[in-house]
């Protein structure tokens, strides 16, 4: 439905952000029909897009997590995206499941504790490793239990979001 706005404070018209002036707040049914989506039993990936120190765009695909609000992304500290939202907390988030997809831009809370950005991948692998318990026990051992890693938080409520199904 094209050009009915579902969003915070935004809608888009052909692929261009539109922020109309005094928008409304989030509808709690918007919420809640995108806090579905991206918690569904069927696995999606986030494609997220940082701003790099020259201000290009640097886009990576990512597993995720929701936490009530939440959209929970994490990382090996040291790679580009991770470094990228150390310098600039701005992120622009997309999952999709062929004609329906959430975007979501906002700004990231960084979370540099080290046992809660482990619980956060290691619940992630479970996740996504559901079929294979074994796998995901496995990529948590031997993997990144090794590496520093890093978790960002991004507010379903307090970013721009759009949804549509």
């Amino acid at each position: 439905m094209r050009g009915v706005p579902r969003a915070v404070d935004c809608c888009f018209d052909y692929h261009r952000l539109v922020v109309p002036p005094n928008a409304p707040a989030l509808a709690p049914d918007v919420l809640e029909r995108a806090r579905r989506f991206l918690d569904s039993a069927d696995l999606r990936f986030a494609t997220i897009a940082t701003l790099g120190a020259d201000g290009s765009p640097h886009q990576a695909v990512v597993w995720y997590l929701v936490e009530g609000d939440t959209l929970l992304v994490n990382s090996a500290d040291g790679r580009v995206w991770p470094a990228n939202l150390r310098r600039d907390p701005r992120i622009s988030v997309t999952i999709e499941d062929g004609y329906r997809w959430l975007a979501v831009r906002g700004t990231v809370e960084i979370v540099d504790e080290t046992h809660a950005a482990q619980a956060d991948i290691a619940a992630m692998a479970r996740r996504y490793h559901a079929d294979e318990p074994e796998r995901a026990e496995q990529m948590i051992r031997d993997r990144f239990e090794l590496q520093r890693r890093v978790s960002f938080r991004l507010s379903l409520k307090s970013s721009r979001l759009h949804f549509e199904e």
